[in-house]
């Protein structure tokens, strides 16, 4: 008989339920019995069960106390406590712990029964709801990406497909998952397409482009600033629109979101470009001119984005709000983040706040150079939930609640996003071409045409020119360019890590949020 799940009972007086067990093993459920609540999370560590069905009153180690160590481990683990008490703060206790449902003792065996079909089925139901309505929905998108959508169609396209991918992950279908995937590498191909098809018309006719990173303060940020109101601009570095939904629910406890939109990051989609670009309010190009002596390019020496400071503040002038108080904290490790949340009060003096949080990259990064990353973060399920883990237990979420009763603004935005690179594509250049994964510039670079949109003249993509005979390209879809030397090893070492500086939906539509105290 096919198993109808795995159950797992936990209760000091276990031999006393040997007849409720034998019951459930009839109806072709797998019980596995313990007798104390240690016993029962070892186990826990070991293997997954469908449900726990959990005594409220044993010595030791009591059920509300093992079922806040399941929660911390296993949130989605539905619990049935099982107790003798109707004791009303008991089950307000074990409610606001999230479980499923609960029996008074003694219990009848087929109570037990009905309370795991209802809870086994529940979770069988949300799976059957969401693969039919997605098969509805599938043709809907496949009708939106044939109809050559325009750049705010691109955009509410990218919003249904990380709406679907976030829904499927819940519901645990793995056959429908792999449509949606499918799918969405479809949208990449297209999205290439059409960036590669518009992108020089966009930087030369500006009326006719998208909302790009250079325009994001002036039109998503500016307009809402005024003397005595702090407000707080938080650029999170890497943060993807899906992991932008995933946090969403915790930012929400302590504050309502006002307008959600999204932006095209410029190309490269890499911080020294499109978070310069963002500060500064101009494109690469024209920094550079205003800014000769702070901008720097990929082949020189130093650090690449250390006048973020500078560039707001031109461009707080440009915007004539140089009158409003403002201040600029770059955070790059978790001593900054404590400094941050332990003055955080010290802002409230502000009128503006900028904060530059960069663990997100720091995440990114280190994901391709540590093994235990590569393990924790190897597609994109397991890399939202490690950006949620972070962030609930960031110094950044503490600020952040801290202030949460005061009447405040909070923008959250971020430089570009990542996406996982699987194809591998060979490119040749001299000593001197930039060593990134997911762009190049250089002299004489070989490629392969069909893989990147290239610019012999950069100024076209907005972007300064190295040298006179430089040429910049950018990979498509899920594309990382590596040199033909040592090819296997570098192709294994960097498949399915995420990259960023390249043409995807993951990397170029990004979040812009504007939140409020609630």
């Amino acid at each position: 008989m096919s198993t109808q799940g795995e159950i797992l009972w936990v209760d000091d007086e276990i031999d006393s339920l040997k007849s409720q067990i034998l019951f459930l093993k009839n109806k072709g459920y797998e019980v596995t019995p313990m007798s104390n609540g240690h016993d029962a999370l070892e186990l826990l560590k070991e293997k997954d069960m469908d449900v726990v069905l959990l005594d409220e009153s044993m010595p030791g180690m009591t059920g509300l106390e093992t079922l806040a160590k399941i929660k911390e481990t296993h949130p989605q683990m539905p619990v049935v406590m099982v107790t003798k008490n109707e004791a009303e703060y008991i089950m307000e206790e074990a409610i606001g712990s999230q479980i499923s449902d609960y029996l008074i003792k003694p219990v009848n065996p087929n109570q037990v029964l009905l309370s795991l079909k209802k809870i086994m089925d529940t979770k069988r139901l949300v799976s059957e709801r969401t693969t039919s309505a997605y098969q509805q929905e599938f043709r809907n998108l496949f009708m939106a990406l044939s109809s050559s959508p325009d750049h705010e169609e691109w955009k509410e396209l990218y919003k249904k497909l990380v709406y679907w991918e976030l829904e499927m992950a819940r519901s645990d279908s793995s056959e429908m998952m792999e449509v949606l995937q499918s799918q969405k590498s479809e949208a990449n191909t297209e999205f290439s397409k059409y960036v590669s098809k518009n992108y020089a018309k966009w930087i030369k006719n500006p009326d006719s482009a998208p909302l790009f990173s250079h325009d994001v303060i002036k039109k998503k940020v500016a307009p809402f600033l005024e003397k005595g109101k702090p407000s707080f601009l938080l650029v999170i570095d890497n943060l993807r629109y899906d992991q932008w939904k995933v946090l969403q629910p915790i930012v929400n406890e302590s504050f309502k979101t006002i307008e959600e939109d999204s932006f095209y990051s410029i190309l490269p989609t890499a911080t020294q470009y499109s978070r310069n670009a963002l500060f500064a309010g101009m494109l690469p190009v024209d920094i550079e001119k205003k800014f000769p002596n702070e901008w720097k390019n990929d082949d020189e020496e130093g650090g690449k984005n250390l006048f973020e400071e500078t560039f707001m503040r031109g461009q707080l002038k440009d915007l004539k709000l140089d009158g409003l108080k403002w201040q600029y904290i770059k955070i790059t490790n978790n001593e900054d983040g404590k400094s941050f949340e332990d003055n955080i009060h010290n802002c409230l003096n502000n009128d503006l706040t900028v904060v530059v949080y960069n663990f997100v990259d720091m995440l990114s990064h280190a994901r391709t150079e540590m093994e235990v990353l590569k393990e924790l973060a190897g597609d994109e399920v397991s890399y939202r939930s490690l950006t949620v883990s972070w962030f609930e237990h960031s110094p950044l979420y503490r600020a952040m609640r801290k202030i949460a009763d005061k009447d405040i603004q909070v923008f959250i935005t971020t430089d570009h996003g990542t996406v996982r690179v699987k194809q591998p594509s060979k490119c040749i250049g001299d000593r001197h071409t930039t060593t990134n994964l997911r762009y190049k510039h250089g002299r004489n670079l070989q490629y392969e045409e069909k893989d990147v949109l290239a610019f012999r003249d950069p100024r076209e993509a907005g972007l300064p020119r190295p040298n006179v005979s430089s040429t910049f390209i950018f990979a498509k879809e899920d594309v990382f360019l590596c040199y033909p030397n040592n090819y296997n090893h570098y192709v294994n070492y960097y498949r399915n890590t995420f990259q960023h500086g390249g043409i995807s939906l993951e990397e170029m539509i990004v979040p812009v949020i504007r939140l409020h105290s609630k």
